[in-house]
């Protein structure tokens, strides 16, 4: 355990230096700590001794998540246009904190990995009612902006995160909740400053809820 919090503490040292990188627009200083700090906490993930977590299968699933997240964070750091490899990467990341969230429930049938209808219903009625205002915003931008093609991928990954966030709401973990509605957060805020207007130290606000919420899926994995 003692590596794995290194680990965890490397990772807050290394996006504290992100942030102060996006505040001050230093791009060098970015391009080092942005994949430091998933590269940090994926590696704290995988090291985690087996007993210390809720569910072990569950921790492969969320350490594969992770790469994949750093490589999206690589791919849309980088000058080129590479927004659909790097949202392709993010949607598989995505993906896998699903299936890692779908892990057979406890034998007892009781928290965490417990799901009711009632608490499904109840979180995908949250992000429809939080989420439909600024996707509606965001498609009609999309549309009238040229960028048609990108609604359809967009869209997806949309459903991606909302479905991620309604089962993490379901596990019986709250860091899981917590950290899986701030990347849903992040995403939005993306998606709204590329795509219909810049938002007021929108790129810090991104970075700061996208590296919250890594390092509380992180966390939820602990017993």
């Amino acid at each position: 355990m003692t590596a794995f919090w290194v680990l965890v503490v490397l990772a807050a040292a290394a996006a504290a230096a992100d942030w102060f990188a996006v505040a001050t627009s230093n791009e060098r200083l970015e391009y080092a700590a942005k994949p430091a700090v998933l590269a940090a906490l994926t590696a704290a993930a995988a090291i985690l001794p087996a007993d210390q977590i809720h569910l072990v299968d569950r921790r492969w699933w969320f350490v594969a998540a992770l790469g994949f997240c750093l490589v999206g964070d690589v791919l849309l750091m980088l000058p080129r246009n590479l927004f659909i490899p790097g949202l392709a990467a993010f949607l598989a990341g995505h993906v896998l904190f699903i299936v890692g969230l779908l892990q057979p429930p406890s034998p007892a049938g009781t928290p965490p990995f417990s799901f009711s209808p009632v608490g499904l219903a109840v979180a995908a009625a949250l992000v429809v009612a939080v989420e439909a205002g600024p996707c509606t915003i965001l498609i009609r931008s999309l549309a009238t902006s040229g960028q048609r093609a990108l609604i359809a991928p967009v869209c997806l990954y949309m459903v991606a995160i909302a479905t991620m966030f309604v089962l993490a709401a379901n596990v019986g973990i709250v860091l899981a909740a917590v950290g899986a509605g701030l990347f849903l957060l992040s995403d939005t805020l993306l998606a709204l400053n590329r795509f219909v207007r810049p938002i007021r130290r929108g790129p810090l606000a991104v970075h700061v809820t996208y590296h919250l919420a890594q390092g509380l899926l992180v966390l939820s994995l602990l017993r």
